[in-house]
């Protein structure tokens, strides 16, 4: 499934994020950081199951995508923890 959120942090921020949260925050089933770059991470878990996240300059923030088949609670969950970017006023 895909997870896409827009946040109102920087990409490198969003990134150190996801590394601390997936390694720590989820003790049953912990993601571990397998690969990365400046706009991308993925990460390795149970049964060989990947997160694969990336950022992208947005509008108003920075755009977050994340995608997993048996992480998505646990995505859902590290998204919530983001900042959300300030919404254009009507």
């Amino acid at each position: 499934m895909l997870h896409e959120m827009t946040t109102s942090l920087a990409g490198d921020d969003v990134l150190r994020r996801a590394k601390e949260f997936f390694l720590e925050r989820v003790p049953h089933f912990g993601a571990f950081l397998e690969d990365d770059g400046d706009t991308w991470a993925t990460f390795r878990g149970q049964g060989g199951e990947e997160i694969a996240l990336a950022v992208f300059p947005a509008e108003r923030g920075t755009r977050v995508r994340a995608s997993s088949l048996l992480f998505d609670q646990t995505i859902d969950r590290f998204l919530s923890t983001l900042p959300a970017a300030e919404e254009e006023a009507a």
